[in-house]
């Protein structure tokens, strides 16, 4: 079996994130800003903004939904991935963060696509119906919470539609499951692998990335 052997230097990361992704004025801005914060670490890479969006635009997605949203980054990339009428609904627990995500997918002029519903996923999926609506959905929130979005999530995706989970290798932790948050990501990463309602693959981009495209009916 062939293993990968490139070693992510702090040398290769910086090259990557200066050519390995298309960014802007609001993006950089969106990015430099939450460097600073306290949870800084919770934003996605350049490159992983980057491919969201031209997932969103492969899977030629009208409704997106994203669990998990801090200060908007992920969400604006995901705003422009989709179609002309498309619509994104996130879900963020934190209303300090969510005003902060507003006022970025505002600036970034995409704000008028997106529904930002304050309060906790779980709480705001039960509520939906379960209807196969959306073409993408991208969880990004509590790790200990992953298990239960999952499953709320598959039946509100269509089938074909991709769900995308993040941080899926907890920096190796999965392998000393020495956290919580590890051994249920581990769990899950075990669930997911054996869930024969789904197609899946578990990439080494950024933290981990699970793809899990719900497979047809038939």
């Amino acid at each position: 079996m062939a293993r990968a052997d490139l070693i992510p230097t702090d040398a290769l990361l910086d090259y990557l994130a200066r050519v390995g992704a298309r960014t802007d004025a609001v993006l950089d801005r969106v990015r430099r800003e939450t460097a600073k914060m306290p949870r800084a670490g919770m934003q996605v890479a350049p490159e992983q903004g980057a491919l969201l969006e031209l997932l969103a635009r492969l899977v030629g997605a009208s409704r997106i939904l994203e669990v998990g949203t801090f200060t908007g980054y992920s969400a604006i990339c995901l705003a422009r991935g989709l179609r002309d009428g498309g619509e994104l609904l996130c879900l963020e627990v934190d209303e300090e963060y969510a005003a902060i995500a507003r006022r970025n997918l505002d600036d970034a002029g995409v704000g008028d696509r997106v529904e930002i519903r304050v309060g906790p996923a779980a709480d705001a999926l039960r509520a939906m119906p379960e209807d196969p609506v959306f073409d993408l959905a991208f969880i990004d929130a509590d790790k200990t919470g992953y298990p239960d979005y999952y499953e709320l999530v598959l039946p509100r995706v269509r089938p074909g539609g991709l769900i995308l989970l993040d941080n899926m290798l907890q920096h190796g932790g999965v392998l000393d499951r020495d956290t919580e948050a590890a051994r249920v990501i581990d769990r899950l990463n075990r669930t997911i692998h054996d869930d024969d309602r789904v197609d899946m693959a578990l990439v080494l981009v950024a933290d981990g990335v699970t793809f899990a495209r719900k497979r047809d009916d038939d």
